[in-house]
């Protein structure tokens, strides 16, 4: 099996974990809610994708049409007031319909303190830019993208955000 479908596979089963049906849900923490899988409007096929970090966030542009995503320069700050503004500027150029961000949790599904902190970032981005945010288990997206031998770790960690939530659409 060659690189690219192992990590395809490994992506699309960290991915299905994050869509898991009632009775796995009930054995997750209750910290970490199991995401529900979203309702993408047909008509949305702009994308772009977050994985946010502390003094980096990763950043990625996708479509539908072509399920896949395209690395974006990485936002590096620490105040939420320059990241935004770095968004803002991503979202006038690329006019995405929607925003994916990546939320980590720890290996059993328990939230830790990022977990919270990229909740967050969410909500800020809703609440400044009027834009859906659909939010994806980010598990592994990391290590994944080092493996894959990216450069810039944090871009290439959006994109396999991103990649994953355009997998999941029909």
């Amino acid at each position: 099996m060659n690189d690219i479908s192992s990590s395809n596979k490994a992506a699309d089963a960290a991915f299905s974990s994050t869509f898991s049906s009632a009775e796995n849900a009930a054995a997750r923490p209750a910290a970490a809610p199991a995401p529900q899988k979203p309702e993408v409007p047909a008509y949305f096929q702009q994308f772009l994708g977050f994985d946010f970090g502390i003094k980096r966030t990763g950043c990625a542009s996708g479509n539908r049409v072509l399920g896949g995503a395209n690395p974006l320069p990485t936002i590096k700050a620490e105040a939420a007031d320059a990241r935004l503004a770095a968004v803002e500027k991503l979202i006038r150029e690329w006019q995405p319909n929607a925003l994916v961000i990546g939320v980590p949790y720890h290996p059993d599904g328990a939230a830790h303190e990022n977990t919270a902190r990229a909740l967050k970032f969410g909500r800020q981005l809703r609440s400044r830019f009027k834009l859906p945010v659909y939010e994806v288990d980010e598990r592994y997206s990391t290590t994944e993208a080092l493996a894959g031998g990216a450069r810039d770790a944090d871009a290439a960690s959006a994109c396999i955000i991103l990649e994953q939530f355009l997998r999941s659409l029909p």
